[in-house]
């Protein structure tokens, strides 16, 4: 079954955002499948990354969906910087976390963005994103936490601090899946998955404190781990929801950087990704930008990841995980309606699926 989006939206702006699945008209809930899940989205990404981000995750969550109708809301963080047009699409689409902390959601789904302060704490929008925290504990059956937003909720609720590497974590990584879990349910024992990201959290920091580790990637540390609070709280280091340009994109923005003088070092390339001939293209233009930096050579730099073939590795290896979040979150909603009082922990889920397809539909 299709996303759908939340009866908020005007039809101007749910027409806008049909366009992001294919053209397809907004399904409406004419009638209530046995598996039906509201998921929020709250989208910190940077104002020229806002568009990009909702594709990702509409695209990922519509074909992990199947079955399960999915209806999606927008939701923003107060005192994210903003240029004009980022505001006024924020202000067109997206609903405040106000009237977020006022309701409740079956899942949520965080994004990180680019910090502006060493210290996480120092960030316009901590405040808000930590009353975002709180209120995800016990009004979620389960929260993504991705990428920056894992590491402040890591920060906000139990002090761990992340670490900066001396070499950006960038490209596409090979992770082990080192336990059985629901979210990692019929996922390869070795897949790969982009990562993106200067900092990293130490795994035995985690552990150390109740968090348990579901991937690794040796080259890159722990890449998924979850800690159950009344939400299952999933933490994501890597980015299963990128599309097959998104790393590519980030790298040409880097090289942009660097050739403008706003960034002192040349990007690295994005490990596993490019194609051999691309990859030597790039590798003769870099050490031309290094020897005499100038603007103009980005154009030769955009020519040739023009002509890059990309092959997207780690799409079916996504679709299963956030397949298994979402039959997670329905497993968890059906539970608590029939009745149970306790929170039944995600180990439990696959042994209560037998009595969870017995349940009748449900309301939303």
């Amino acid at each position: 079954m299709p996303v759908c989006f939340d009866s908020n939206y005007t039809s101007d702006s749910r027409a806008v955002r049909a366009k992001l699945l294919h053209a397809r008209p907004p399904a409406e809930f004419q009638q209530r499948p046995r598996k039906c899940i509201t998921i929020g989205l709250i989208n910190n990404m940077p104002d020229g990354a806002l568009d990009a981000t909702e594709h990702q995750f509409l695209s990922l969550l519509d074909v992990a969906s199947e079955d399960i109708l999915v209806r999606l809301s927008f939701h923003a963080l107060p005192n994210v910087p903003r240029n004009e047009s980022g505001a006024r699409h924020v202000t067109k689409f997206y609903s405040s976390v106000e009237k977020l902390l006022r309701s409740k959601l079956d899942g949520l789904i965080v994004t990180g963005r680019e910090p502006l302060s060493s210290n996480l704490r120092d960030e316009p929008y901590w405040e808000s994103l930590t009353a975002v925290i709180d209120w995800a504990k016990d009004n979620t059956y389960s929260t993504v936490w991705s990428c920056l937003a894992a590491h402040a909720a890591l920060l906000h609720m139990d002090g761990i601090g992340r670490v900066k590497s001396k070499d950006k974590h960038c490209g596409v990584f090979a992770c082990e899946r080192l336990s059985d879990h629901p979210l990692t349910t019929d996922t390869p024992l070795c897949f790969s998955l982009p990562h993106s990201r200067w900092n990293g959290i130490p795994e035995d920091a985690l552990t150390s404190r109740g968090y348990s580790v579901l991937t690794r990637a040796p080259d890159a540390g722990v890449d998924t781990f979850v800690k159950q609070h009344k939400s299952l709280f999933v933490f994501f280091q890597g980015h299963p929801e990128y599309e097959s340009d998104t790393l590519l994109l980030e790298y040409r923005r880097d090289i942009g950087r660097y050739l403008r003088g706003e960034a002192t070092t040349y990007p690295l390339m994005p490990r596993s990704y490019f194609d051999h001939e691309t990859m030597m293209a790039l590798t003769a233009l870099q050490a031309e930008a290094i020897s005499r930096p100038r603007e103009d050579l980005l154009a030769d730099i955009l020519t040739a990841l023009g002509k890059s073939r990309i092959e997207n590795t780690w799409h079916s290896t996504a679709t299963c995980i956030y397949r298994n979040w979402l039959e997670y979150i329905c497993a968890q909603k059906q539970l608590r309606l029939r009745g149970c009082k306790r929170v039944v922990k995600a180990p439990e889920i696959e042994s209560l699926a037998p009595m969870i397809a017995t349940t009748g539909t449900t309301s939303v």
